[in-house]
């Protein structure tokens, strides 16, 4: 299979929603504004700072774990791979890199000075670090990496914008300017074999950048560093094969591997066996955004619902510095200010289909899950949506509230599967006077199948 492109490789357009998630968690977190006290340290995931000043601070080699929280010079991928030697190897590295946002005022006699706000317009500006993405492509094949291992520059120059600012009658009243640092690094990869046709393919990412002068801070640092640092590997032809769920056949071969500060996860569909991610965020295989997801908000452990709701508790001051602190927070208003109440809705969560009776991740399943219409046996009856039931919560182990429910009815709405394979009951208390509210909602109290006594009255 001859593929020109990585971006042309099956199933790249969900990895590269992934990778974008990767890329920004955290950038800016909620409430979004400069003066929030979570968004004063930053750039916390895949920072790889230049050499010097890691080895100088005592970076050099800590943290030589997995997670990308701990920062030094230099990250390490290794995956296994089975492919023929012919075939080819495609990488793409990406980082952000920071840029420093000074807002300058404009005196009368023409010049400017640095200032900390200026008003334009309708809108404020402010001072602020922000970044941009960056990526580089490499191709080689299997063979010449076979053959030795293949050191590729990572270039990125400095540079300088200006930005005029104007108020409401286009006078300009100051202007900010934009200044990012040259950045320089390596992308090292070698592939060694292990039982043909399985490979252990392996991408080191470096920071050789060395431009800082001794006992230069942290925020100096970041200005030469690769941030938020992965890579996207795919070998088109070739199957990657699961580090966290090896077969059998590649157990030992799997436990070989030795990832530093970034661990390897295949993506591109459940399917896909052609692409990589290796994240500084430790993911599972085959993550993917939700479809329901109408944009980023830079912190994926977050519930979309609930920071869209949040969000638009923002005073209209909140939000004018959230909107002058950085273009990706002002989109984020707008998104959620223009948010209809269907789009809101689908935000509250959804059961994914998956399979009855067998682990949730076993492509032999062969019944949907379906919590609406699902059912199981409580004390010898058969439950289903709409059974009474008594709950009887357990004495040790359980939600102390909900030792105040014990002996109340409830009605079933629906019977759930875990990706376990055990049953819970969503249930609605009968004499909860906000029981409707609930069921609109989708909001219930869960109890397993042995905490219920059926009583009688069907189901629906």
């Amino acid at each position: 299979m001859v593929v020109e492109c990585i971006d042309a490789v099956p199933g790249f357009l969900a990895a590269q929603a992934v990778a974008d998630a990767v890329l920004y968690e955290g950038y800016l977190l909620y409430p979004y504004r400069r003066s929030s006290a979570k968004n004063r340290v930053r750039w916390q995931f895949g920072v790889l700072l230049p050499e010097s000043w890691a080895r100088e601070n005592g970076l050099a080699d800590v943290g030589t774990g997995v997670a990308g929280s701990a920062e030094s010079w230099w990250q390490r991928t290794e995956c296994l791979v089975r492919a023929s030697e012919d075939a080819v190897v495609h990488c793409r590295v990406r980082f952000l890199h920071l840029r420093c946002r000074a807002v300058e005022e404009r005196l009368s006699d023409g010049t400017h000075r640095v200032a900390d706000r200026v008003e334009a317009g309708a809108g404020t500006a402010l001072s602020f670090d922000e970044a941009v993405p960056r990526e580089v492509d490499i191709q080689v094949s299997v063979g010449e990496l076979l053959a030795g291992e293949r050191r590729f520059d990572v270039r990125v120059p400095g540079g300088e914008e200006v930005e005029t600012l104007t108020d409401a009658r286009g006078r300009p009243v100051g202007r900010v300017r934009r200044e990012g640092w040259p950045l320089r690094g390596s992308l090292i990869l070698s592939m060694v074999a292990c039982d043909a046709p399985l490979f252990r393919l392996c991408a080191r990412v470096e920071n050789t950048g060395d431009e800082l002068a001794p006992g230069s801070s942290r925020d100096e640092a970041l200005r030469r560093s690769l941030i938020a640092s992965h890579v996207l590997l795919a070998v088109p032809g070739g199957c990657f094969v699961s580090l966290l769920e090896p077969p059998d056949w590649a157990e030992a071969a799997a436990r070989g591997c030795s990832n530093v500060r970034t661990f390897p996860v295949l993506v591109g569909g459940e399917e896909a066996s052609e692409l990589v991610l290796s994240s500084p965020i430790l993911l599972y295989d085959h993550p993917r955004v939700a479809p329901e997801s109408p944009g980023d908000l830079h912190d994926s452990a977050e519930i979309d619902e609930i920071l869209s709701l949040r969000t638009l508790t923002l005073t209209d001051a909140e939000k004018r510095e959230a909107r002058a602190t950085d273009q990706r927070a002002a989109a984020i208003l707008d998104r959620v200010e223009a948010m209809t109440p269907e789009t809101l809705s689908r935000l509250h969560g959804v059961a994914r289909p998956g399979r009855a009776g067998v682990a949730w991740w076993s492509p032999e399943a062969d019944a949907a899950v379906a919590p609406e219409s699902n059912s199981v046996l409580v004390g010898g009856t058969l439950v289903r949506r709409g059974s009474r039931v008594r709950l009887r919560p357990r004495l040790r182990g359980s939600d102390p509230q909900d030792m105040f429910l014990d002996g109340k009815a409830a009605r079933v709405e629906a019977v759930m599967l875990d990706v376990d394979g055990a049953y819970h009951l969503a249930v609605t208390l009968e004499d909860d006077p906000g029981a409707e509210l609930h069921q609109w909602y989708g909001r219930f109290r869960y109890f397993s199948p042995d905490e219920a006594e059926p009583l009688n009255g069907g189901g629906e």
